[in-house]
């Protein structure tokens, strides 16, 4: 019987193309630990060892043994996925983890509520939404505190003569003599005008968290934000380690909400700050970005700005976070304290979809569990495989903490090896644990002509990526904003002999780097 016409590919086709072009558009049919299996033209496996681990989902690697066995014994004990609306003390339990674990690195007690979620993006945006949500809650209590002294005011001038100083005529631009309820109306309508303005977002140069409709205005690449800039919230992007302009910021958008006061006989004018800042998003280690760490430095100068403009830390710790960097927390290892936190990826043991957002009490808003909510999150299944996650992780006095380090020091070392022995070729290493980035010199100048087509064209580093698969069996990416950075977030399984295995394949391609040579490229065409 003939098969008869292929099917229409109808699952994101151009990206297929795209990825056809590299020589990344093969089919994985089996994971574990750190490698992929794809099947050859004679229907055997091929085993592919992933650096790529899921953009840093697979701390354990693919389908952990004692990650399945939960997911297996939830499945087969029934065990509810979809009981929304009901007591959920599972989740109370995962939460009541993360809070240990986080002020044990924080060394703070203060409790962080949990609002859990399906993707880290999601996350990301609960935690924009809850600090709106506060903002606008401080914002409406003082304009009603405002207008109780305005009332305290004229209860005292309908008993007793009151005059309003002249310095407050001056303040406000009115005529010397204006009489007490022209100023009120002056006063209100500053106020008023103040508190329609936009909340202020910051976010740093290089960051991502997310592409949907409002994660994407924070993310700093432009051709994700560009065509979608007239539907979400704007922030308004920093440069690292920069801390003039977080000066500078702090000078240009503070502002101040007016109040009268009764001093004695005279109405005079006072200010309080304006909360004017929904919140500050950063990486503690820019993943898409081309995987750039925080500096100590610069964290300490954030936490100043925040503490000094009221500006809650929203730390995405996405893809950073969950053991990859050595702590729970990467933030943690440079010192800085979030309000939120956004963890996701290898919360869910690589099998679930799981995220969530912790909020600190001190900004925590009650009513926002009421006017947020989504329908997978806080299941029963992924909080008691991220149960299981945080049990691996504080597992024999937290090794697994120790091994991210051990083992991201040890693949650091490698790069810098490849580094070192083409300085003609490599621009950087950086990272931190096991989320490390190798980033090539920019080849548009190149003299052979696919090297220099490839660089043009925004995929040259899947085009490495492509050769690495198919003369290595190396799965690895770019970044996604810093197309010439590979990204490396292997499990905290990874072999010595693994390393090696990925210091020929780099040093392969760096050689055909070296002799512009891209007859060389094993991609399938």
């Amino acid at each position: 019987m003939n098969a008869g016409p292929a099917a229409p590919e109808l699952a994101e086709p151009h990206l297929l193309a795209v990825l056809a072009a590299a020589g990344l558009d093969v089919e994985y049919v089996r994971g574990a630990g750190n490698t992929l299996y794809r099947l050859g033209d004679d229907g055997q496996e091929l085993p592919v060892l992933d650096f790529a681990g899921g953009y840093g989902s697979l701390m354990f690697g693919h389908n952990h043994p004692e990650i399945v066995a939960e997911a297996q014994r939830l499945l087969a004990a029934q065990s509810p996925i979809h009981a929304q609306f009901s007591s959920h003390p599972y989740a109370n339990r995962l939460a009541a983890e993360l809070n240990r674990i986080i002020h044990r690195e924080t060394g703070t007690d203060e409790p962080y509520y949990a609002t859990f979620a399906n993707s880290g993006a999601e996350a990301v945006e609960a935690a924009v939404k809850h600090a709106e949500l506060d903002r606008v809650l401080r914002l409406a209590e003082a304009l009603e505190e405002i207008a109780a002294g305005v009332e305290e005011i004229r209860t005292a001038a309908a008993a007793r003569p009151v005059a309003v100083a002249d310095s407050v005529c001056e303040r406000l631009g009115l005529p010397r003599g204006s009489a007490l309820e022209d100023v009120i109306a002056e006063v209100t309508r500053r106020n008023e005008a103040l508190s329609a303005h936009a909340p202020v977002l910051l976010a740093l140069e290089g960051g991502f968290h997310g592409k949907l409709m409002g994660s994407v205005q924070l993310t700093h690449n432009e051709g994700y934000r560009a065509p979608f800039a007239a539907l979400g919230a704007h922030a308004r992007f920093v440069p690292q380690d920069r801390p003039d302009v977080l000066k500078e910021i702090l000078e240009d958008e503070r502002a101040d909400l007016l109040r009268l006061v009764l001093d004695g006989a005279d109405v005079r004018i006072a200010e309080s700050p304006a909360p004017v800042f929904c919140a500050f998003l950063l990486e503690p280690v820019q993943g898409e970005g081309g995987i750039r760490p925080l500096s100590a430095e610069f964290a300490g100068h954030i936490q100043e700005f925040a503490d000094a403009a009221d500006c809650p830390l929203v730390i995405d710790e996405i893809q950073s976070g969950m053991g990859r960097t050595g702590a729970l927390l990467a933030s943690s290892l440079v010192g800085l304290r979030g309000d939120y936190y956004a963890l996701a990826k290898s919360l869910g043991g690589g099998i679930a979809k799981a995220s969530v957002m912790l909020v600190r009490t001190a900004r925590y808003r009650a009513q926002f569990e009421l006017v947020h909510s989504s329908t997978f999150a806080k299941d029963s299944f992924s909080c008691h495989l991220g149960l299981k996650v945080l049990e691996l992780l504080e597992a024999d006095g937290g090794r697994a903490y120790q091994r991210a380090a051990e083992r991201g020091a040890a693949l650091a070392a490698m790069l810098d090896r490849v580094r070192t022995a083409f300085p003609d070729v490599v621009e950087d290493v950086r990272g931190r644990g096991l989320m490390q980035g190798f980033e090539f010199k920019d080849q548009s100048g190149a003299t052979d002509e696919v090297i220099r087509g490839a660089a043009g064209s925004g995929l040259f580093g899947y085009f490495l990526a492509g050769h690495l698969l198919h003369a290595h069996g190396i799965r690895t990416f770019p970044t996604a904003s810093a197309v010439n950075t590979l990204r490396f977030e292997p499990s905290i399984l990874i072999t010595d002999e693994e390393i090696d295995r990925l210091e020929r394949g780099l040093t392969d391609v760096c050689g055909i780097l070296r002799a512009q040579d891209s007859q060389r490229l094993a991609i399938p065409s």
